[in-house]
């Protein structure tokens, strides 16, 4: 049997009642920021939001969108205190927020500044920087073995996007366990960086909508959407994000996004013997690997490293070496 039901919200501008046969249910009065209320039963409580059953369905309340919650006749004084959450970084060496959910287009030239292409001399990649200091994420087998590091920043202009090069990145951490590699940018005078927002994966489900931002096959700030295909497919032990959004290489690295524009996984690999099939790792994985960075530091200064430190050779002469013929190029090697 349902219950009545009356919701205000003034967001969206709409009012809905249900009128129908009424029965004994935990109903709860949730009071929001711009001074309406939603009526209805409080069915599940997440970090960053709760679940408000209307009788018809069931609607989303950002936490922070919430001044009290109360049982109807009681008044507005019980508050309700946001649930301490395990995704806050109280250094505030990454951000974490409940965005509102916008059109992909709109999410992109927002974040897109943020989204970074990693060039060493064996390969390129992606990455997505942290904060205003210039900390960034990438994959560990972008960087893999290499120290000469150069980013490319693409800025918005009246005119398009502008292309920068910053050489000389640091490497920060790495974590070959998890593919996963922290550098750093070098301070620049005249340029303000720009940053993701790390999402969570309480309320992301398969089904859920998102998009990647990365640099596919050298095709530089390259946008591609899609769904997540399931949050919990396993590779050797690690639990995976499966999407059908398009990742090839070149897009290791680089933000998953959720379409508030969240960063919930990274990129870095996908089914070579299959079409839609691209993984990402969680971003659980990726706020701890940034709580525990120092237990992942890397040393520039031991030798041991095996890590190059020079450019490799470069062929001076291109054309083929003398005495080798285009046929002994082609068949294989007795023996």
């Amino acid at each position: 049997m349902r219950r009545s039901v009356k919701v205000v919200i003034a967001g969206l501008g709409v009012i809905f009642v249900t009128v129908g046969p009424t029965f004994a249910a935990p109903v709860d009065v949730v009071e929001l920021k711009d001074g309406h209320q939603v009526v209805g039963e409080v069915v599940s409580e997440k970090t960053n939001a709760i679940y408000v059953d209307l009788g018809f369905d069931v609607i989303r309340i950002p936490r922070d969108q919430v001044v009290s919650r109360h049982k109807p006749g009681a008044g507005g004084t019980a508050t309700l205190v946001a649930a301490p959450s395990a995704d806050v970084d109280p250094t505030g060496f990454f951000k974490s927020s409940t965005l509102k959910v916008q059109p992909v287009k709109e999410l992109v030239h927002r974040f897109g500044e943020a989204v970074i292409s990693v060039e060493t001399p064996s390969g390129k990649g992606s990455g997505f920087i942290l904060n205003d200091d210039g900390y960034a994420i990438t994959n560990h087998h972008v960087i893999d073995g290499e120290t000469r590091i150069s980013a490319i920043l693409y800025q918005n202009t009246p005119t398009g996007l502008a292309r920068r090069r910053i050489d000389n990145v640091e490497i920060v951490a790495l974590n070959p366990f998890i593919d996963l590699a922290l550098v750093k940018l070098p301070p620049q005078k005249d340029l303000k960086l720009g940053h993701v927002f790390l999402g969570n994966l309480d309320d992301l489900n398969a089904g859920d909508g998102v998009f990647a931002v990365g640099n596919p096959l050298g095709l530089e700030r390259s946008v591609s959407q899609g769904i997540v295909s399931t949050r919990n497919r396993n590779f050797e032990g690690l639990v995976y994000l499966q999407t059908d959004a398009a990742i090839n290489p070149g897009n290791s690295g680089g933000p998953l996004f959720n379409l508030r524009g969240e960063v919930v996984g990274v990129t870095n690999m996908k089914a070579t013997q299959g079409d839609n099939l691209g993984f990402a790792i969680p971003i659980s994985y990726v706020k701890d690997f940034l709580r525990n960075r120092e237990a992942f530091s890397f040393d520039k200064d031991n030798p041991n490293t095996g890590y190059r430190y020079l450019d490799p050779p470069r062929r001076l002469d291109p054309s083929r070496p003398p005495g080798i013929t285009a046929k002994a190029v082609a068949e294989p090697a007795p023996g």
